[in-house]
């Protein structure tokens, strides 16, 4: 098998237009979260969903200590949030979003931010490494609440859109 470039790879792949997240977790006093467009449905039956973390990632080693987390999908008006989350260097996610109206979820305790098109309150079921990134199996605890009112945020080529 031939070596495929990393840049032909994200290429390839930026093809392809993705919803955005931002996964958030309360790990005891402090608030980790990052912006991920690696998140899919699994099952139905039970309802289960995936998400993709960088292996070496803060957010990865809290997700190894931390099973329960929450999902909130961003609408296309949410770019600013996006783009807060995944900056090098951020500070925590309570700071990121202090001005932006949001919850902790009640079963998660992870932060939510409010007027997104969906919530999702999630706990790891499974950590499959996959790479450079490990993959969280997880179940859903709740829909903390539906709202599609909005176009979603999408990343296309490279850009949110």
């Amino acid at each position: 098998m031939d070596d495929v470039p990393p840049r032909d790879f994200t290429d390839a792949l930026a093809t392809f237009a993705t919803g955005v997240v931002v996964v958030t977790v309360r790990d005891g006093r402090d608030d980790i979260g990052t912006t991920l467009t690696a998140f899919a449905s699994v099952s139905l039956e039970p309802p289960m969903v995936v998400i993709g973390v960088a292996a070496e990632s803060y957010l990865c080693e809290v997700l190894h200590r931390c099973d329960r987390w929450a999902a909130t999908v961003l609408s296309a008006d949410q770019r600013a949030i996006a783009g807060r989350f995944a900056a090098a260097g951020r500070p925590s996610a309570r700071l990121l979003i202090a001005s932006v109206p949001h919850h902790r979820g009640p079963l998660s305790d992870a932060l939510i931010v409010d007027d997104a098109l969906s919530a999702l309150e999630c706990e790891t079921r499974r950590r499959v490494p996959a790479g450079d990134h490990v993959l969280f199996v997880a179940d859903v605890l709740s829909v903390d609440y539906v709202d599609p009112g909005r176009p979603p945020l999408i990343r296309f080529n490279h850009r949110y859109r």
